[in-house]
This record gives structure tokens, C-alpha cells and sequence, in this order.
């Protein structure tokens, strides 16, 4: 894979997580959680983030049930993820994100953060762990 960086997000209706990462490292930082429920405030929000970031392509958690089953979120994720294309003319893609909030409370825990801080940081960090689990699914199937 070209080096480029790739931008992810936690949806969510009323904040979004926000992750950005390398393609050569392989790694994923929290960035920001942004608090907005309008589809033209997410845009709004969204957009100066991608100006400064330049991402080659965008990753959306796509939420689903233990047993594989797409959650109701699923497609708001996915419209979430049209409309990103549209405004930004980048590739979207999608990757599970079951369980990735829970990770991210576990990791902010192991970091000794609580509290209000801890639930500022989750939904990031939450982008986070969908970006870092997108690497991963990157490197199974360049492997096999």
C-alpha cells in the first residue's frame, strides 16, 4: 500500500469520533471528538479537519451485533459515509466496530484516565481503535 494518510470516525447521532493515521506506520492517534447532531454542522466540523489532515481515504465504524448482524446505526454510518464522499470526493470504506468503545474505555483506564476526561477522550479514541482494526484487516489480506 502507497504511504498516505487515512482519516476515521466513530459515528455516532450525537458526537463523532475522529482518528488520523499512516499507511506505512500503521498507526492510529485519537484527534477530536465533535459534538454536533445536524448533518451540515458534522460537515462543517468535519471539513477544516480534513484540510489540515489530507486523508487518501476515509474509514467509518460500522456498528454491529455480537452475532454479525448489522445494528440500526449500521446505516446511519452508512449515510454518514455518502455524504462524507460527496462534500470531500475521498474513497469511503467501512470496518466492525463491535466492542471498540469498550476498548477504548479500557485503554483510557490502563492510562489512568476517569471521569469527565475519560468521556471526552472515548469517542477518539473509540476512531482510534476502528482505524488501528482497519490496518490490521489491511495486513491479513495483503498476507494471505
Amino acid at each position: 500500500m502507497p504511504e498516505e494518510t487515512l482519516m476515521a470516525f466513530d459515528f455516532g447521532e450525537k458526537r463523532i469520533g475522529v482518528a488520523v493515521g499512516n499507511s506505512v506506520t500503521r498507526c492510529a492517534a485519537a484527534l477530536a471528538t465533535l459534538h454536533v447532531e445536524s448533518n451540515r454542522a458534522r460537515l462543517e466540523a468535519i471539513a477544516p479537519l480534513v484540510a489540515e489532515w489530507q486523508p487518501a481515504r476515509l474509514v467509518i465504524g460500522e456498528a454491529r451485533y455480537p452475532d454479525g448482524r448489522a445494528h440500526p446505526v449500521a446505516r446511519l454510518a452508512h449515510k454518514f459515509g455518502n455524504r462524507l464522499r460527496e462534500a470531500f470526493r475521498l474513497p469511503v470504506e467501512y470496518v466492525d466496530e463491535t466492542l471498540s468503545s469498550a476498548e477504548a474505555g479500557q485503554r483510557l483506564a490502563a492510562q489512568g484516565v476517569r471521569g469527565p476526561r475519560r468521556d471526552a477522550a472515548l469517542d477518539a479514541v473509540a476512531a482510534q481503535v476502528i482505524l488501528q482494526a482497519w490496518f490490521e484487516q489491511q495486513g491479513r489480506a495483503h498476507a494471505a
